[in-house]
């Protein structure tokens, strides 16, 4: 029978696919064998059963041919949970976290009412109801895989204060009985003929939760243009978009009439979200 140091020197063979073929391989030979990196390392001689060895070479010939980690193991870390994902949904990235950084960092009241916009797998409102159990957040997608997904999510996660519907943007919101004091958004920004969309991960990711017409900006527009009607005055909205938008959103959000705009960097020093305040 092979043994885990066996498996682990399939590692060359993900090197023409991945920017991190160690870690993919240890990811993918964990998830099979049920056990954490640390006892891959302290037990490397441990044997691996021939269903698991079955297993563990399909996951790899899927990885082989571009299939994306987070798929083959159903699940994405993302702030502090661990998320179950399907092709239903992007693949929560670490630079959406800087939403729910900012979004934190408002000092917003108790009780604050926080809608999400194309929540996808749930990931920035279920983080945001984590950190603040007494504010009440609304999830909203507009694909009912998405919603599933993000139902089980929240379930997974144990919180009660959350609601996900399925919903086109704002089309089912009552603006004259809707204050939200935050509006938070991660919709499609990529351009309709973006060559990137047919390389890594993307490429497995649905189209609906990436392109959104000829320059990116269709749906960042409906959020823009709509939020104040359902924003509390004084009320925020965030959104994320491409690293080279940040001129575009700051001139759609002075437009819809928000005062302190902002635009602020990820850890790569590229330009992510877009902030502003309803007068």
């Amino acid at each position: 029978m092979a043994k885990v140091s066996q498996l682990l020197k399939t590692v060359d063979q993900l090197r023409a696919v991945s920017d991190s073929p160690q870690l993919d391989c240890e990811i993918l030979l964990c998830h099979v064998l049920e056990v954490d990196r640390a006892q891959l390392r302290t037990w490397p001689d441990a044997t691996v059963e021939p269903e698991q060895l079955q297993r563990f070479e399909a996951l790899l010939q899927a990885r082989l041919q571009g299939t994306p980690i987070a798929y083959l193991t159903g699940s994405q870390g993302f702030w502090s949970l661990d998320l179950n994902v399907s092709p239903d949904t992007l693949i929560p990235r670490p630079e959406t976290e800087l939403i729910v950084e900012i979004a934190l960092a408002l000092a917003l009241p108790r009780r604050s009412r926080v809608l999400d916009l194309g929540t996808g797998t749930g990931a920035i409102a279920l983080a945001l109801a984590s950190e603040r159990q007494d504010w009440q957040l609304t999830a909203i997608d507009s694909q009912s895989g998405a919603v599933a997904l993000a139902k089980q999510n929240c379930q997974r996660q144990g919180l009660s204060n959350v609601q996900i519907f399925q919903n086109d943007w704002f089309s089912a919101i009552a603006a004259d009985k809707t204050d939200f004091d935050l509006i938070v958004s991660n919709p499609p920004y990529i351009e309709r003929d973006d060559p990137h969309l047919k390389q890594g991960d993307v490429r497995f990711e649905p189209s609906s939760a990436l392109v959104s017409g000829v320059d990116g900006l269709d749906d960042l527009k409906k959020i823009v243009r709509q939020s104040p009607d359902y924003l509390a005055v004084g009320g925020w909205l965030l959104v994320e978009h491409g690293c080279e938008q940040g001129n575009a959103l700051r001139d759609l959000f002075v437009s819809a009439g928000f005062s302190e705009v902002a635009t602020r960097r990820d850890y790569n020093n590229l330009d992510r979200v877009t902030l502003g305040r309803r007068r």
